[in-house]
């Protein structure tokens, strides 16, 4: 019988035996070597160590300057990222998180940090899902199981205007990646507004064969009244004006309905269970924040969206307008596509600009 590798893990599993050796990076080993971690002797913690000496948390974060790109990681495969923990200061819009796989000169991940991980307002809330959680008070936790051959890179670029502090740890095996293992990607995109009329894409331009495995959206609504009332569409391998699968609406999509609406308070009422959520709402306050916005994740764990050469996936913004019609919106909606491919990887659409990218 093949000996197990240690990759898949579920309880089904966890007793099961493997080869793989087990490492983490983090300020205190940056290279995750055996026997490395706790080693340092400067770092942020040092003055608050200095009667206690090495071993006592001397080295717990790093500092990134503007326009500084600091490598989190780069290691050597084959093997898996198995559970990534981060909290960056600053703005979360601003700090850009990319992976890039067995030496591909561009990124199969580049995305916010605070979208990424389903947070892409700026602010804390709780996300309890499978597949990421956000726990008090920004702790970032990311479990997509991530593969590779030749190695994996990590990057995190601040392109804002102050120094940022992160604190991180990825967590990773050393061990055998199956033939049939994909690679992980994750795109990010945004509109600000939407133009009127124009349906919104999350994903276009992917070459290979993979499934696609999840949808977060941080939707800022410009209109009053409901705002999702449109359909997400998946166009499959070649499909052109017609799509494969269409859904019925973006609540339903988001697996809830009516709007969001608790029965009893008659209010949009948040939610984060393991395969979906409404985990953020940005509620007016009567002064300032004047619109209301709303972050929503779509986790395909149990039913991943197989594609064998190209994926395509969009969304509309529709609303209601008088007599019963629908009223197509100009909201401003940011959007993470997470999904698993082949290599090499497609090129993405250039990020946006500071600025174009900013949240207040």
């Amino acid at each position: 019988m093949k000996y197990f590798n240690g990759l898949g893990m579920h309880l089904g599993n966890l007793s099961r035996l493997s080869n793989a050796k087990t490492r983490s990076i983090s300020p205190e080993n940056f290279t995750g070597e055996k026997g490395g971690g706790a080693r340092a002797e400067e770092g942020l913690g040092a003055h608050a160590a200095r009667e206690l000496g090495k071993g006592w948390k001397i080295s717990p974060a790093v500092k990134i300057q503007p326009g500084e790109t600091f490598v989190l990681a780069d290691i050597e495969g084959p093997g898996a990222i198995q559970h990534i923990w981060m909290t960056p200061t600053g703005h979360w819009r601003h700090s850009i998180l990319r992976i890039y796989w067995d030496d591909q000169d561009i990124p199969s991940v580049e995305c916010p940090v605070g979208d990424f991980f389903a947070c892409g307002w700026g602010e804390y809330a709780q996300v309890s899902s499978l597949a990421v959680c956000v726990n008090p008070g920004s702790g970032f936790n990311c479990y997509w199981e991530m593969p590779f051959r030749k190695r994996c890179k990590m990057t995190m670029t601040n392109i804002g205007l102050q120094e940022m502090v992160l604190y991180y740890q990825i967590d990773y095996a050393l061990t055998e990646v199956p033939e049939d293992a994909a690679y992980f990607h994750a795109q990010f995109r945004r509109k600000n507004p939407l133009p009127y009329k124009e349906v919104y894409t999350i994903l276009d331009g992917v070459k290979g064969k993979g499934h696609y495995v999840g949808t977060y959206l941080a939707w800022g609504v410009n209109n009053n009244g409901w705002w999702g009332e449109g359909e997400i569409k998946f166009y499959i391998d070649g499909d052109d004006e017609y799509p494969t699968i269409c859904g019925t609406g973006t609540e339903d999509y988001f697996g809830g309905s009516y709007n969001f609406e608790n029965p009893k308070t008659h209010q949009y009422q948040e939610f984060t269970t393991p395969y979906s959520g409404l985990p953020q709402i940005i509620r007016p306050d009567g002064l300032y924040r004047s619109q209301m916005r709303f972050g929503l994740y779509r986790w395909h764990i149990m039913d991943p969206i197989r594609f064998e050469n190209d994926i395509r996936v969009t969304i509309q913004a529709l609303g209601w307008r008088s007599g019963g019609r629908y009223l197509p919106l100009q909201d401003d909606i940011a959007s993470v596509a997470y999904w698993y491919q082949t290599l090499p990887t497609a090129k993405f659409p250039e990020l946006p600009d500071r600025d174009y990218l900013e949240v207040i």
